[in-house]
């Protein structure tokens, strides 16, 4: 039985955590909203009542939050409390250079730090069939695996510290494009009286093919757009993307056009719908509402 530490316990984190509960493991867990909480100890798990409770004499020590500033506070609190030797695996997707920070301050107090956001989604945590773009040194992962496997279906260290973000930055550029050309595809369809339904199955078993296709292609022609993953936290990961580039100096001339569409999103207040809902940004171009 390995003791884990779990903060933070949103649509992401709180499947996770069940997860690893149900797989045996001691877990104590805490988030701001004690209904979070709760589920989780209907569970097994044990409630922290403070983030030193939750992540003292703990083996592993997990974050899954919504931005930097959140790992950065939260970190603050887990350098003073957490034990010298505990791995601490921070799932959330942030900038690489708030992971790099982790590395480097968590080493000085003896931790051992690996950044590993998640893809997937909502579906994907509570069918514990993440990807998981872990950074890191080779030692760390290997301890870390058996909590890989218990919350993924696809894990790999891709890299140093903070190489997990810059390729989860690539898989959200990545997957915005998608939608994006996806959803002027479905409105060429629709406007010059092609059947979108078929025109989409059949884009779908060819080399247009996606998982995004296959998930999303009948919702999307429902125009139903209930979130998986919210227009407001793909718009957070683009800004993490432009600043990345920017850093590297790396020109992504489509990757900022889907940027625009996605704060395009925002600002037509779509922002707590699914990202497929760039679909709706698309119909605004084109003259046409839903």
């Amino acid at each position: 039985m390995t003791s884990i530490g779990f903060v933070g316990l949103g649509i992401m984190g709180g499947p996770m955590a069940g997860h690893l509960v149900k797989a045996g493991h001691k877990v104590t867990v805490y988030d701001l909203n004690p209904a979070s909480v709760d589920k989780l100890t209907t569970l097994g798990a044990t409630g922290g009542s403070s983030i030193a409770e939750t992540v003292r004499d703990k083996d592993f020590v997990i974050t899954m939050l919504p931005q930097d500033e959140h790992v950065e506070s939260v970190f603050t609190e887990i350098l003073e409390h957490a034990a010298t030797g505990t791995v601490y695996i921070d799932f959330s997707t942030i900038t690489p250079r708030t992971a790099e920070w982790t590395y480097t301050e968590g080493v000085k107090k003896g931790l051992r730090v690996l950044d590993a956001p998640v893809s997937g989604g909502e579906p994907g945590a509570i069918n514990a069939a993440l990807s998981i773009m872990v950074g890191g040194n080779e030692a760390d992962f290997e301890t870390a695996t058996p909590i890989f496997e218990t919350v993924g279906k696809t894990f790999a260290l891709v890299g140093p510290n903070g190489a997990g973000q810059v390729v989860k930055a690539a898989n959200q550029l990545v997957v915005g494009g998608t939608y994006a050309l996806l959803a002027e595809a479905i409105l060429l369809m629709e406007r010059l009286g092609a059947d979108a339904e078929k025109g989409l199955d059949v884009l779908a078993g060819g080399l247009a093919g996606s998982k995004i296709l296959d998930l999303k292609r009948k919702t999307m022609l429902e125009r139903s757009f209930a979130p998986g993953f919210r227009i407001d936290l793909h718009h957070k990961d683009m800004g993490i993307i432009i600043a990345a580039a920017r850093q590297a100096e790396v020109p992504i001339p489509m990757g900022a056009q889907v940027a625009q569409q996605i704060a395009a999103a925002r600002a037509m207040g779509h922002g707590s719908l699914d990202h497929s809902a760039l679909l709706l940004v698309a119909e605004a171009l084109a003259g046409r509402e839903s």
